[in-house]
């Protein structure tokens, strides 16, 4: 009989093992199960459909009959048990799936807010595609929502919506954004052009309850007593991966699905990637999360392989991202910040926990206006770096982060003249090219 692989979950990862499978194995059989029903579409750009700029047809990347097409059995379906003696797993319509290998590639969710009146209609999150076409038909006929939360996804919120036409506050409970990954002055560059497009910001402020009468939202008020109207509250607090499969399977997990560099759980024909997975990093000597694109994608192109029985272990690269942050072009390299953020309670989307590893090292900052460069200088590597605005710099960075050079030669030089760190970066690089080859900064 054929192999049986199985895949719950049709975002990047799980994908991406679909694609391995069906191109290594021609003869197997690969099933993709899926609780949403718009097939493979992109995540991160659902911010750019929520302000506009995208039109719904072009977040989808691959739909279902794009899948059956590849030669993947589609299944819609929610998961709600696993079988792991008898290798099968239960479907909430009652069907039943066989497995070999089964890969959990079952994503996060937004964590939901946590306060009196969270559940009347008009909190929303932008966790998924039906999250974003919720937002856009709200927004056709409110005039004022409230966000509340940190990172990248409560600033998609609050720029969307004022993209809509929303007047939007953003209520941030410390007293700047982003604290635990940017710095004050980066913080302050992404506030400012914030207020420019008339988004009202709020410092040191929580939410006491959320008001509504007949289930839907009104208003919210805060710990001061202060009262807002509104007819949406955005929340992004965080994301948590969906455990819950793969717990009640008797699967170790932790705040993730636990696995080893070759993606694999603790029930050795079951895998894990994506959001999902709590993957071990020797280097750290710790299991950490990602919420990555990218790191999706290579999770699922590992999974694969090892289900294949030709095992590519997972390599951990430098995280990194490149946004817009309140429509400043911005790139995240590496180890920047440290600690928590009051206005997170877990991770966000588009964000790495190997981010908040820098150490102690000094720092160097080029800044000319809305550009500036933030550099995490060890005592012979550059261990991370913040870019806002021109991005010219960002491959050479990547790249000497990435191959951990020595940048021994030009440390002191970048420390006394951090006005001449593009010249000296980019002439840097290029002496390594040319003693060593490309390989060197690659």
């Amino acid at each position: 009989m054929a192999t049986q692989y199985v895949i719950v979950g049709s975002g990047v990862a799980g994908v991406s093992a679909a694609e391995v499978l069906r191109t290594r194995a021609p003869q197997a059989q690969v099933t993709l199960i899926s609780a949403e029903a718009a097939g493979f579409y992109s995540r991160p750009g659902l911010a750019y459909y929520l302000n506009g700029r995208v039109p719904e047809r072009q977040l989808i990347l691959r739909s279902p009959a794009s899948l059956r097409d590849l030669g993947v059995r589609w299944v819609q379906a929610r998961v709600n048990q696993i079988n792991v003696a008898q290798r099968r797993l239960k479907l909430a319509d009652g069907q039943e799936i066989a497995y070999d290998r089964l890969l959990l590639a079952t994503g996060s969710r937004a964590v939901p807010a946590d306060m009196s009146g969270s559940e009347l209609e008009g909190v929303c999150y932008l966790d998924t595609l039906d999250d974003a076409r919720h937002l856009v038909q709200r927004a056709r006929r409110a005039k004022t929502a409230v966000v509340v939360g940190g990172g990248i996804t409560a600033l998609e919120l609050a720029e969307g919506l004022h993209a809509r036409g929303v007047h939007v506050h953003y209520l941030l409970r410390g007293d700047r954004y982003w604290a635990n990954l940017l710095d004050a002055e980066e913080s302050r560059l992404v506030e400012d052009r914030l207020r420019a497009d008339g988004i009202s910001i709020h410092y040191q402020t929580r939410i006491r309850q959320v008001l509504g009468t007949r289930g839907k939202l009104e208003a919210i008020e805060t710990e001061t007593g202060e009262r807002i109207a509104c007819q949406i509250l955005a929340v992004a607090i965080g994301t948590r991966p969906q455990i819950d499969l793969a717990r009640n399977a008797g699967i170790k997990v932790d705040r993730g699905i636990l696995t080893d560099t070759h993606m694999v759980t603790s029930v050795p024909d079951i895998l894990a990637a994506g959001d999902a997975a709590q993957v071990y990093d020797p280097v750290l000597g710790q299991a950490t999360l990602d919420t990555l694109w990218p790191t999706a994608r290579n999770h699922g192109y590992a999974a694969a392989h090892t289900m294949l029985g030709a095992p590519q272990p997972y390599q951990r690269h430098v995280a990194m991202n490149v946004t817009l942050l309140a429509g400043i072009p911005t790139t995240i390299i590496g180890a920047v910040g440290s600690g928590s953020d009051t206005d997170l309670v877990t991770i966000a989307r588009g964000d790495s926990e190997t981010w908040r590893h820098a150490h102690a090292s000094w720092v160097v900052v080029e800044r000319h206006a809305v550009n500036r460069i933030r550099l995490m200088l060890g005592e012979r590597t550059i261990s991370g770096a913040v870019l806002m605005g021109d991005q010219s710099l960002s491959r050479t960075i990547q790249r000497l982060i990435r191959a951990q050079a020595d940048i021994s030669p030009i440390r002191a030089a970048l420390m006394q003249e951090s006005h001449a760190s593009p010249s000296l970066l980019t002439d840097f690089a290029a002496s390594l090219e040319h003693l060593y080859g490309n390989h060197a900064t690659r």
